[in-house]
């Protein structure tokens, strides 16, 4: 990548940052309070990271599962947060129950920042952390990889991996058999919508919930979705809809650039924040590659014509 490119991507990536923190800077007055611990079912346990922010909205989700004397935890916050671990200790004294192991749904510092702090403070032994795998990193902890399908149990809840990619490539929702629930991770969030590095990926994971016909999602963030298909088919319908917008721009259009396609399909967002809008754009375009639907050349990108299909 030339100097100029990694300048004109950073330059983006900062616009996009800058974008996605002006909004949620501006939506956390509304956004639904919640109870720093909160048992939501007879088998689940609600205890938030104590780290609320515009991309954590109320705080990381983080779940005690299960109904015995040993308890499964679905994440484990943020790191060296201390009001966290001082919660997670206290929901544990009062249930008289210790966490037998740790479940992952992804690598971002929300989800996983918090696991030494909770192996040497609360547990105090080292217990299995199970994770799908992230191809080419060196994660730095031990973790036990594990595959979709894969089932971990303790009494009262037995969790199953559902690899659902696209925020993030090693994400998983956790599946909790005897409720039909879902833990989402940050595939579906409790309020807004979230972000995603694969739109392709992400939109296939989306439609693999909706199959799925879960009871009630537990989200990484936010409140509990009671009305989960209405929430999956509302993500779904919200992507699809501006790739359908990106798709009726470029019908006929020849050739075009990111930012043809932003200054029209964008063109009620202020100027200023316009480079951040290019990155979705450019996330829907390598999607509509994928699909066999766009190719490239260069900077300019073109509907394939059925005559080149």
């Amino acid at each position: 990548m030339s100097v100029y490119l990694r300048y004109i991507f950073g330059l983006s990536t900062a616009a996009v940052s800058y974008l996605w923190a002006s909004r949620l800077h501006k939506a956390m007055a509304s956004l639904t309070p919640l109870q720093s611990v909160e048992k939501i079912s007879t088998r689940v346990t609600r205890i938030l990271g104590q780290n609320p922010g515009p991309f954590t909205l109320q705080g990381t989700n983080t779940y005690l599962v299960g109904h015995g004397a040993e308890r499964i935890l679905i994440d484990a916050g943020e790191q060296n947060n201390n009001a966290y671990i001082s919660e997670l200790k206290s929901v544990l004294a009062n249930e008289k129950a210790t966490i037998s192991s740790i479940v992952v749904t992804h690598w971002h510092l929300d989800h996983v920042g918090g696991l030494k702090n909770v192996i040497d403070e609360v547990i105090g032994k080292p217990v299995p952390i199970y994770k799908i795998k992230r191809d080419h990193h060196n994660e730095g902890i031990d973790f036990n990889y594990v595959d979709d399908g894969f089932k971990v149990s303790v009494d009262g809840a037995t969790l199953k991996f559902i690899a659902t990619p696209g925020h993030t490539a090693d994400h998983s929702s956790i599946w909790l058999e005897e409720d039909r629930a879902l833990f989402s991770g940050d595939c579906i969030l409790g309020e807004g919508t979230s972000v995603f590095e694969c739109l392709r990926d992400y939109m296939i994971s989306l439609k693999r919930i909706l199959e799925l016909e879960p009871t009630v999602i537990y989200p990484g963030h936010g409140p509990v979705v009671n009305e989960a298909r209405k929430k999956v088919e509302e993500y779904i319908f919200h992507r699809s809809k501006r790739e359908n917008d990106i798709v009726e721009f470029m019908t006929g259009a020849g050739r075009v650039t990111s930012m043809d396609i932003v200054n029209t399909v964008y063109s009620t967002t202020p100027p200023s924040v316009r480079l951040a809008a290019r990155n979705n754009v450019v996330l829907h375009l390598d999607k509509l590659i994928k699909d066999g639907r766009v190719e490239q050349s260069g900077i300019e990108y073109a509907l394939i014509t059925p005559s080149k299909q």
